[in-house]
Formats: structure tokens, sequence, C-alpha cells
């Protein structure tokens, strides 16, 4: 894996405690000299993560919009700084950048970053592996919700267990991430229309 898609939010007003598993992911990446392609913000978990990485050498790319640049602070010092126009630029060259993805707490704007990159391996756009740092329990609505849809069949159970590498332990989580395998899984398996 070269590099990695972080997905996470950029809000100032945070519990201090959701600061540690970014400044570990920041500090993973750069030792195992992985890019971090994330959302270009110097605030909130994103400017965590980048700040991080780059106290420890790594490597960053940042894709940010006209829009969010000064709401966001962008992180120019970022090795690559990509500045764009609309919110579907932005995901666009993160999700073809990164060789995987990984998301931290985030608001509306990294579910909807998740489930889109999420639904685009259901349905075999990319064979990209897909964690979650489950962050002091942060997302466990979102898994309980998943087996809210497993069990009342809109969601197959492969689907959580498969393509989901799920942990509070971000380390682990890289190291499920870096060690997946892209072999291009029969969809067939996890789209609910399919056979069971």
């Amino acid at each position: 894996m070269k590099s990695l898609t972080v997905y996470c939010s950029s809000s100032t007003r945070l519990d201090p405690d959701f600061h540690e598993p970014a400044k570990i992911v920041g500090r993973e990446l750069a030792r195992r000299g992985i890019t971090l392609v994330y959302g270009g913000g110097g605030i909130g978990l994103m400017g965590e993560v980048a700040r991080t990485i780059h106290e420890h050498g790594g490597h960053i790319v940042g894709v940010i919009t006209h829009t969010l640049n000064d709401k966001e602070r962008g992180y120019v010092q970022s090795d690559e700084y990509l500045v764009v126009d609309t919110m579907q630029q932005r995901k666009k060259q993160m999700m073809e950048r990164g060789d995987g993805f990984l998301i931290l707490p985030g608001g509306v704007g990294t579910y909807e970053e998740f489930f889109e990159v999420l639904a685009a391996r259901i349905v075999g756009e990319h064979t990209k592996p897909i964690g979650i740092v489950n962050s002091h329990g942060y997302f466990d609505p979102l898994i309980d919700m998943m087996h809210h849809g497993i069990e009342h069949q809109f969601i197959k159970e492969a689907v959580l267990h498969e393509l989901l590498h799920i942990d509070q332990d971000p380390v682990k989580v890289i190291d499920a991430l870096a060690g997946a395998e892209r072999n291009g899984l029969d969809k067939e398996r996890f789209m609910p229309m399919g056979r069971k």
C-alpha cells in the first residue's frame, strides 16, 4: 500500500480524546512510508493527522475546495495541495488517489464519503480495502445500524464482515488495510439482490 485516503472531522469542538487516534494514524503512515490522501484541512482531526505525519517525515496529498479552503484552514504545507471547485471533484480525487480508505470519527461529510466508497465497493467499482477506527465507540451506532440492515436483509452480512475492517485501535486497522487482498471478490455476495 503506497497511499491511504483518510476521511475525518474538521471540527475544532471535539473531545480531546478523539485526537490521539488521529495522531497515531499520522505516525503510523509516516513510519510505513504510506502517503496520506485527505481533505486538505488544517483543523480538527484532519489537521491532527496532517501535522503529525509531517512531524514524522511523511508525505501528504491534500484536496480541498475553494469554498472550504478558508473555513477548514487549508493545510498549505501539504506536499501536494490541490484546490478544486466542487465537493464532487474533491471526492473523486480522494477516491482515485488512495489505495485504501480509513475512516476516523466525523460528521455528515465523513459519513457521506464512507457510504460512497462502501457502495462503490459493493457494486465492484473498486476493490480497495475500507477500515473504520471506532474511537471511543463513536461508530457503535453505525455498526448497530448495519446489523439492523442485515437482520432485515437490506445488507449482506459479508459487507460488514468481509469488506470492512473495524477496530478501536488505529494500528490494527492500518495493519488490516495494508494486508488486505484486492482480489475483486464476487460482487453478488455483497449486493442485497444477489444470491444468499
